[in-house]
């Protein structure tokens, strides 16, 4: 999918949003409402609606943000919500799954959410099209891809080279999880056109059920759906992408330019909550950041779950600080440009902003 076919895309998805605003902010999932503190109650703002208070009587920003799946791969931003980092700093946090880093986008151009949580290559779509209110990145939560290669039986000795003739459910087209896919096809000496057949007509989400079902040989599946399969008997992970793609800017927060100018402070204290969930995951065992983050993930064994959080823990995949410097960001841009999704490179100082994310790691 190149620039023009996303934006075509991101602006019919942006009016139907527009008929959902009212419903958008009712869909999510509010950090307070978790962490509330003993006889809290909420303070009415001068047009009737109620904005919540600490136990100390400070007032709480409503802030939306949308991320683009919930995914244990995520466990930081998680362990900020269920610890109350966000109502430290001030913030009432409602959380929205998306499922997709292009309805993300969506979400953000609609004024239906105040910060995206996804890869950094929709930002990078929108700005070359000329968007003057873009999105610009202020935090990288993950360094590594968080998805993995599951086939139908287990198999030590697997090989990229294996995937030569086979059938594989893959992802969205212009999306991170295919292009890093791609990426590594391209650096075992594969072509992603010739050698295999991707399918990428599966929506976000919906490609282990049919991979279950008995679609493909293969599926690149994010946690826990990689390993729901395997607890299900229907496969077995046999590579990391994470591990084979090598260090890549995955994920990361942003917001439109025009919130910036008005919020500013918002944004300091959403980057300082993620920071202190960043050092939680990082200073605790796979079980104690397992039992922080369960209520997220209620329909998982507390024991899957911390599996799950061993198994990226183990390949390195969380960053120790937030900035999200210039090299990886011309690593994406790269990735970009070699999967034939970026003609031009953009920028770095137009879309990332590591004033925040600096200032988070200095009050560490």
């Amino acid at each position: 999918m190149n620039t023009k076919t996303y934006m075509k895309r991101l602006l019919c998805l942006a009016l139907s949003a527009l008929l959902l605003l009212g419903a958008l902010a009712g869909c999510g999932e509010k950090s307070s409402d978790k962490k509330t503190p003993e006889g809290e109650k909420p303070a009415e703002t001068a047009g009737g609606a109620e904005t919540p208070e600490t136990a100390e009587g400070r007032t709480l920003t409503p802030v939306t943000l949308s991320e683009v799946a919930h995914s244990i791969f995520y466990a930081p931003q998680y362990a900020a919500i269920e610890l109350g980092y966000f109502e430290e700093e001030g913030i009432d946090l409602t959380l929205v799954n998306s499922a997709g880093a292009d309805k993300v986008m969506t979400a953000l151009i609609s004024d239906g959410a105040d910060i995206g949580f996804m890869g950094s290559e929709a930002s990078i779509y929108v700005y070359a099209e000329g968007n003057s209110d873009h999105a610009v990145n202020f935090a990288q939560l993950t360094q590594r891809a968080g998805n993995f290669l599951v086939g139908r039986e287990a198999d030590e000795d697997f090989k990229w080279e294996d995937l030569k003739g086979k059938n594989v459910l893959g992802g969205r087209a212009g999306g991170m999880p295919e292009m890093v896919f791609e990426y590594i096809l391209k650096q075992n000496g594969i072509d992603p056109k010739t050698d295999l057949s991707i399918d990428q007509s599966i929506d976000f989400g919906l490609t282990a059920a049919a991979f279950m079902e008995g679609d493909a040989d293969y599926t690149v599946e994010f946690e826990p759906f990689a390993t729901k399969i395997e607890l299900e008997g229907s496969g077995t992970v046999v590579a990391s992408l994470g591990v084979d793609s090598g260090y890549v800017p995955y994920t990361a927060y942003c917001a439109k330019k025009s919130y910036y100018e008005e919020h500013a402070d918002v944004i300091q204290g959403f980057t300082n909550a993620i920071q202190k969930g960043l050092d939680y995951v990082n200073s605790h065992t796979a079980e104690e950041i397992a039992a922080v983050i369960k209520p997220q993930f209620e329909e998982t064994e507390e024991s899957t779950i911390a599996a799950i959080v061993e198994r990226y823990l183990s390949q390195d995949t969380w960053k120790e600080d937030l900035v999200f410097s210039e090299e990886s960001f011309d690593l994406l841009q790269d990735i970009l440009t070699e999967a034939g999704e970026l003609s031009e490179k953009v920028p770095y100082a137009d879309l990332v902003n590591t004033e925040y994310a600096e200032k988070a790691k200095a009050s560490k």
